[in-house]
This record gives structure tokens, sequence and C-alpha cells, in this order.
């Protein structure tokens, strides 16, 4: 990706508007979950209704990211994070108004469309601002961002529901993006791509594919997979592929999936997302259905992982002037291998620890240099389309990890119950909780730790496998010379 020819003396005010729009949608996507039970008491959800809570913004979020990021190259990118800010708050107002489980589930669609048009900018505004002698620091930044708010989300929820209602949760998002989108307004020049042609049949092909794809991921686990939308997928994305490669002028260049690097980080993230997921996945439910930590406790324990993951991610940025990008991604998808063997033999908070760190070292040195060789492989004029692609893959990746090291777990927990057990503890560890018999909790508690162990050692596999393969297909990249970007 060629660089800004002029720096722009605002550029680290931008990166901290960009971060700032970043982290309200991070912590959004984690802080939800606890809030669950508020929920189900207050609003009388039903299981059905929590479901759609979670799924219909990853739905719209996941579906729409590579419409918008091209969108955002086409009629520019800062006018697409205002639009993207102005949704995702207006929507939270709503969220935290409603009074039925159906208006949560629309706000939270709203949301995710709001999401879908800011995320994309957050990336490309940073490759267009930064040139290449900062642009690692810049993206560092960033990814920290990514990371802390992850854990920052069930922290922050947790405080939230112990001492406000459901609607806290919302509420947090308002004040942030006002900020947000009063900062981009007078600090954020606006850039743009090559004026193209639009394409519809192209957006229309992608957000059905993309929307049947996940939607058949995350349903995946709990009802098996549905062939009916998976077909609708396939055929989608079949012909989307077909489409884009006849146009002149398309929407996402599928050239861009020739290039090694670009091809090899974008699965290179599909399978960090994945190992991010299964932590947090696994370790919410053991630190409190296993060691009995309350929702806030559990969140500050998850904190390590992101202090060490922002450290080194630091660190990895200043190596990656030195060291090649492939050789930073090998070396931090095998550190996260022995994070999760730890987490296979843990017993208790002490190992769980000294596994969270350790991954956060892998990740902080794995991170940046994914992102930075997927992007360095677009030209700055398909960068919003080109930010939109690692975003889902991000987005990919976490529902692959929710959908199958969920089943595993499942499938590992139910196996190690005794079949004498009550269905409901069978089925799960919250379940088995619910009924109240401190022998049978007991036996609950080893049989998740069974399953948390198992599910990790396939977390480790598919690090070994992301490390092999970044070794394999990564290849180094020239210095590009510096051309000027569209502002």
């Amino acid at each position: 990706m060629n660089s800004n020819a002029v720096r722009d003396p605002r550029r680290w005010w931008i990166l901290a508007v960009l971060c700032l729009s970043l982290l309200v949608l991070v912590v959004d996507g984690t802080v939800l979950n606890l809030a669950i039970p508020s929920l189900i008491r207050d609003l009388g959800a039903t299981p059905s209704d929590i479901q759609w809570i979670l799924d219909s913004y990853i739905l719209v979020f996941a579906g729409l990211l590579i419409t918008a990021g091209a969108l955002s190259d086409r009629f520019g990118r800062r006018r697409f994070l205002v639009i993207g800010l102005v949704l995702f708050g207006g929507a939270s107002v709503l969220a935290v108004l409603a009074s039925e489980s159906w208006q949560v589930i629309g706000a939270r669609a709203l949301m995710g469309v709001g999401g879908s048009i800011l995320m994309p900018s957050t990336l490309s505004i940073l490759m267009t601002v930064f040139d290449e002698t900062e642009r690692r620091k810049a993206m560092a930044a960033w990814s920290t961002v990514a990371m802390v708010g992850v854990i920052l989300g069930p922290t922050l929820g947790g405080f939230l529901l112990d001492h406000y209602w459901w609607g806290s949760v919302f509420l947090l998002n308002i004040p942030i993006a006002i900020l947000a989108i009063v900062a981009a307004l007078t600090l954020m020049p606006e850039s743009k791509g090559q004026r193209r042609k639009l394409d519809p049949v192209g957006v229309v092909l992608s957000v059905v594919g993309m929307t049947a794809l996940v939607f058949v991921v995350i349903e995946a686990p709990a009802k098996g997979i549905n062939f009916g939308v998976g077909a609708l997928a396939l055929v989608a994305l079949g012909a989307f592929v077909v489409w884009e490669r006849r146009i002149e002028h398309p929407m996402l260049p599928l050239k861009l999936f020739r290039d090694r690097n670009f091809t090899g980080a974008s699965f290179s993230i599909v399978l960090m997302a994945f190992g991010t997921g299964a932590v947090l996945l696994m370790l919410t439910q053991y630190l409190q259905f296993v060691l009995g930590y309350g929702p806030m406790k559990a969140g500050l324990a998850l904190l390590p992982y992101a202090v060490f993951a922002a450290l080194f991610n630091i660190v990895g940025a200043g190596l990656g002037q030195k060291v090649a990008n492939r050789t930073l991604i090998a070396a931090g998808m095998l550190i996260m291998a022995l994070g999760f063997v730890v987490l296979a033999l843990a017993s208790g908070y002490g190992l769980v620890l000294t596994g969270l760190m350790i991954m956060g070292v892998g990740g902080g040195l794995a991170g940046p240099s994914a992102y930075a060789t997927l992007m360095g492989a677009i030209p700055l004029e398909f960068a919003g389309v080109g930010s939109a692609v690692n975003d889902t893959v991000q987005q990919v990746g976490t529902a692959m990890s929710i959908a199958v090291l969920g089943s595993v777990l499942a499938g590992v927990y139910t196996s190690s119950m005794p079949a004498s057990a009550p269905e409901a503890a069978r089925e799960s560890i919250g379940g088995a909780l619910h009924l109240g018999d401190a022998g049978l909790m007991a036996t609950a508690a080893d049989a998740f730790s069974s399953a948390m162990a198992f599910g990790s050692w396939v977390g480790a596999a598919f690090c070994v496998g992301a490390a092999v393969f970044a070794a394999v297909v990564l290849r180094p990249v020239a210095p590009l010379t510096r051309e000027p970007v569209s502002v």
C-alpha cells in the first residue's frame, strides 16, 4: 500500500478518534452477554428473544461490512465514519428506551448497520493518514484498543450491572459516539479512493451471501447446519465471485486474493480471531461457574491478557521494522499455542493467569504484523474495502470459534457427566448450577474443566496450523514508493 506524501500534523489526534470509535464497537460487542439475566428478568425475554438480541447485530454487521467498506472508498471515509457513529449512537438511545424484547432486537439490528458503516473507516483512515514509517505503530495502537476492548466489555458490563439497570450497557455508547463525531468533524480530513461506478448487483450478492454464511455458522452449535441457508450462501457468494470477475469496476477486486500475502494474512487473522474467541468462550464460563467469580471479578481476571497483548503490540511494532511479518506471525501463533497448552493443564486461576499472559504475548506479536501484511497488499484507493475484508475475516473467525469450540465444549461436557444426572445438568453447567445440588455442581465443574482442557488442545492445534501456514505462504514485501492520496 502506498503512503501519503505529507504527514498530517494532527495524525495522532486523529488516531485517538479512530481508537475511540473502535472502542465503542468492541466493548458493545462483549458487554451485552452479562446483561442476559437482567433482560430475562426485566423484559420477560425468552431464550429465542435472547438469541436474536445477540445475533441480530452480528448478522447485520457481518453482512454489510464489505459493501460499507467499498462505498466508503467512493463517497468518503470520514463521512461514513460519522454516519456510522450517528446510527450507532441513535440506535443505542432506542435500546435504552426499549420496553419490549422486539424493540431491543430492532435497536441491535440498527446498531449493526451503524457498526458496519463505522468499522471499516477506522482502519482505512489510519492507512491514509500515516505513512509507512509510522503506520505500524499506529496499527499497533489500533489493534491494542481492539484487544483491550474485548476484555474491557465484560469488566465494565459487570460494574454497570452491579450498580444500574440493564439499559446502562447501551447508555455508555451515547456520549462516546457524540465525542467521536465532534472530534472527527473537527480534526479529520476527508479521503476517498478513485471514483468508480456503483456495483448494485455485487452489493446484493455480497449482503445475501455473507449474511447467510454467518447465520449458518451462528446457528450450527445449537440447531445443526441449516442446509437450505447454507446453499443460499454458497450460491450467492459463488455468483458474487463470478460477477466481480466479469465487471470492469468490481466492488471487491478479486485480484487481491492472488497476492499470497493478502490471502495468507486473511487466513491468519481468521485463526487469530478463532483463538481469541475461544479464550473468552471458555474462560467466562470457567471463572464464573467453576471458580465462582462474579461478573466483574471474572472480567478483571481476564485483564492480564489485554495488558500483555497491549505491551507486546508495542514490542511487535518495533520488531516489525527489523523482523519479517511472517516470522512475527508464526512466532506469535506458536506462543499462543503454548498459552492454550497451559490452559489445558489449568486447575485453578494460577495457571489460567499464566496462560492468559502467554497468549497476550503471542497475540501482541502476531496481530499488528498480520494486519500490516493484509493492508500492505492493498492499494490506498481500496483502503475501505480492504479494511472491511480485515473486519469480515475477524468476524468469521470469531463466529467459527463459537460454533466449533462451542460444540466441542458442549459435547465433551455432556459425555463427562453421569448418565443419571438430570437432563438440565447434562445440557450445561449453568443448568446444573440452577438445580442447587452441591454434589451435582461439583461433578459439573469437573466435567466442564475436562471440556475446557479438550477445547484448549483444539485451540493449540489451530494456532500451530496458523503458524505453519504463515511461515509457508507469506513472503517479504519490498518497500513501496510514496504517492499522494486523494483527499
